[in-house]
């Protein structure tokens, strides 16, 4: 089969999910492309990875540069003949079901709905567009059982199939704490919350930043280290130095390889606004860390069942993301005791080899339904 990935992002969760799949896929023996844009890290690993790039120069929003990104798309799918084209999230969900309209079979992953990220007329309207693209789908391939359930309560009507997120359980390997510790120049003995994705309004560093000043005066020595790059870096940087004891809080910029600031963590934590389901935390799981997520899409459905209290906090609320802060940290014994369960919840139910399996189950049932698309309501 000859399979066309058209991504953009090109960084964070969404590269790295497109990345697995190529390499499961090829790992079968199938042809794979991936369009993107260049820049980023997608196109190199992809490439890596045994796929043949195609350069799509795309913006990661919407806006006037729509209808040449859409051109130019029709014309690389035209050239790659795939037998079946995977969108992965909003942006490559736009242009790819306009370029395509359903005449090669289709499967598109939101990777978190459009309308989540969008308040008042740019929610209605994504919401209004969702419905009506939905007819360009042979699948709408979901993360997490409430990310179907949200579009389903947005009537967006379509064939959904849920696969969640998995991970490389070799690659993502737990490792000594201490070690990674001396590697990163950290304190040896203090305890560390580290938050990895990038620094933008979804992921709510900027929540995390205002609980911190509670973190500290319950777990004097508590460090943070927030891992990304991102938009709203140089806020975030500003608001860091605002801080009683800024020292105590690290921005370490984008970074190749997270693993070592995963290992040095006590626990990781992500407050995101919105969600598909977040790869970070399965990532840090997978290596023995615990984790506090705050209770959007996908969330409760990655912990393991001990963990969907404790673990979680409510969206955008601060101060009891700082009162779970605090608990975990203040006890590093426990923190230890949940990571290794955390290890052996994502190694039963998100490895990423199940994952790509699940996702080539669902392409062979979308390529050999005879028609291209299911036809659905035009609800707009």
């Amino acid at each position: 089969m000859t399979i066309l990935h058209i991504s953009q992002p090109v960084d964070g969760g969404v590269a790295r999910v497109v990345t697995d799949l190529v390499r499961g896929q090829r790992a079968a023996g199938h042809r794979v492309l991936v369009a993107c844009p260049s820049g980023g890290r997608l196109a190199p690993a992809a490439k890596a990875a045994g796929a043949e790039h195609l350069d799509w120069p795309a913006r990661r929003s919407p806006g006037p540069s729509v209808p040449a990104e859409t051109a130019r798309l029709r014309r690389l799918v035209r050239q790659a003949a795939p037998d079946l084209v995977h969108l992965h999230s909003a942006k490559a969900g736009l242009a790819g079901r306009l370029a395509v309209r359903g005449r090669v079979p289709t499967v598109f992953q939101p990777h978190a709905w459009s309308f989540a990220a969008a308040t008042g007329a740019l929610a209605t309207a994504s919401t209004r567009w969702e419905r009506y693209a939905a007819r360009w789908a042979a699948a709408v391939l979901c993360v997490s059982e409430r990310e179907r359930a949200d579009g389903l309560a947005a009537g967006i009507e379509a064939a959904y199939t849920v696969v969640p997120n998995g991970v490389d359980l070799a690659y993502y390997a737990p490792a000594e704490r201490r070690a990674a510790r001396l590697s990163l120049g950290l304190d040896l003995s203090g305890p560390l919350a580290v938050c990895v994705g990038r620094l933008c309004r979804q992921k709510g560093q900027d929540l995390l930043l205002a609980a911190w000043p509670d973190v500290l005066c319950a777990v004097p020595g508590a460090q943070l280290a927030l891992v990304g790059g991102g938009p709203d870096q140089q806020a975030l940087q500003a608001r860091a130095r605002a801080l009683p004891e800024p020292y105590r809080v690290r921005l370490v910029g984008d970074v190749a390889d997270p693993r070592p600031w995963l290992a040095a963590a006590d626990l990781v934590v992500l407050p995101s606004r919105w969600e598909g389901m977040a790869l970070a935390p399965l990532e840090a799981m997978a290596m023995a860390r615990p984790v506090l997520l705050a209770d959007v899409p996908g969330a409760r459905e990655q912990l393991p069942a001990a963990e969907r209290e404790s673990a979680l906090v409510p969206v955008e609320d601060p101060a009891a993301l700082a009162g779970a802060l605090a608990a975990a940290l203040a006890d590093p014994l426990d923190c230890a005791r949940r990571g290794a369960a955390a290890r052996a919840w994502v190694t039963e139910r998100h490895d990423t080899r199940t994952m790509v399996e699940r996702v080539d189950d669902l392409y062979q049932k979308s390529t050999s339904a005879g028609q291209p698309t299911p036809r659905v309501s035009a609800r707009i």
